[in-house]
């Protein structure tokens, strides 16, 4: 077998990993540059489905959030170092490239999140778009199911938080401000770095850092509350971006700040290490060595408490630096809360009386 170096510039993964469900296996083992093959792995598929819930009860300890909702599964962004990766497998999927080139679209979500809200079960708590993969990544500019889901939100004042790295959020400044208005709503942009050949390796199809420090910029000259999230800090790839990237955030309108380091769980483990080793042959070694120090010396720790932001020197060091520059910016001084008290349960179709 024949191994390939090449770098596939707009992909994150290099490869479609096994699906660990799957018995049987089919790939490709010689690189002789086969025409069919290669513009296959290029073009994104979208695959419909309606599933029978589409809001998740989260039950990690390790998150700031009760419920998250993901109108797709999958994601175009590419970032190679995904946790989301693995929910691909569920799917039917791998991990790899299909995550980032299959891309299952909700339609339903909309109607089953107006079906929840209506629901006399349903007790108004903040829920979380997304909690897995984009809410704002491209097909979202067609299919617009977030802004739909927003809109619900609205229509039921059902507090929401958002996160993205997508500039396609300011499409829906419209409606974010009218849930501005009645405190239901919290905006978190990821930054990663601000190295743009970084950015273009590790997360080929996702907006600028430029763009992304723009978003704050203009959603806090709206009003809304928004914050950067530096995650995940990858040491000795870009965690000596932290202090520029908090810098920039506070500057711009950013009031609230978060970060977790890597944890390449399941098969983001030999995806991430695969691509490192290709993209960034002189640092791999050295980056590789960092993450398993995080992780009591292996790629991933899955005990709560440590798994989202490890332990060891490197993670004390990181958390301390995380906790020196956002008192030094000035983030993080006051804890958003959201307004849970004027949720109106109205029944699916049923307009809005004022």
């Amino acid at each position: 077998m024949q191994l390939d170096t090449r770098i596939f510039k707009s992909r994150g993964a290099q490869f479609n990993i096994a699906n660990r469900f799957d018995k049987n296996q089919y790939g490709h083992f010689n690189i002789e540059g086969i025409d069919e093959w290669e513009s296959e792995k290029k073009k994104t598929k979208f695959y419909e489905e309606h599933p029978k819930t589409i809001v998740n009860k989260v039950t990690s300890p390790d998150l700031p959030f009760s419920y998250s909702l993901n109108p797709y599964q999958g994601c175009e962004h590419g970032c190679v170092y995904c946790y989301a990766r693995n929910a691909h497998e569920y799917w039917g999927f791998s991990a790899g490239q299909d995550f980032e080139q299959k891309i299952i679209i909700k339609k339903n979500a909309p109607k089953k999140l107006e079906e929840l809200f209506s629901s006399k079960k349903w007790k108004c708590t903040p829920i979380s778009l997304s909690g897995n993969t984009d809410c704002y990544q491209p097909v979202e500019r067609k299919q617009k199911l977030t802004r739909k889901l927003l809109e619900i939100c609205l229509k039921y004042q059902n507090p929401v938080g958002i996160i993205t790295k997508n500039k396609l959020i300011l499409r829906d400044l419209d409606i974010l401000k009218k849930l501005n208005e009645k405190n239901l709503v919290q905006v978190y942009i990821s930054v990663t770095g601000i190295d743009e050949k970084i950015r273009r390796k590790m997360e080929p199809r996702t907006a600028t850092y430029r763009a992304r420090f723009e978003v704050i910029k203009k959603l806090s000259e709206a009003g809304i509350p928004v914050g950067v999230m530096n995650a995940p800090i990858i040491p000795g790839l870009n965690d000596q971006a932290m202090y520029e990237v908090l810098r920039q955030g506070s500057i711009l309108g950013a009031t609230v700040a978060g970060y977790t380091t890597v944890r390449l769980n399941g098969a983001v483990g030999p995806i991430f290490k695969d691509w490192i080793q290709k993209a960034f042959p002189l640092k791999a070694e050295k980056v590789l060595s960092l993450i398993s120090d995080m992780h009591n010396g292996k790629l991933n720790n899955s005990n709560f408490g440590d798994r989202m932001r490890g332990n060891g020197n490197i993670a004390h060091i990181i958390k301390q630096q995380f906790e020196k520059h956002t008192k030094q910016f000035g983030l993080n001084q006051e804890k958003f809360i959201y307004n849970t008290s004027e949720f109106i349960r109205h029944q699916p179709g049923q307009m809005r009386l004022f």
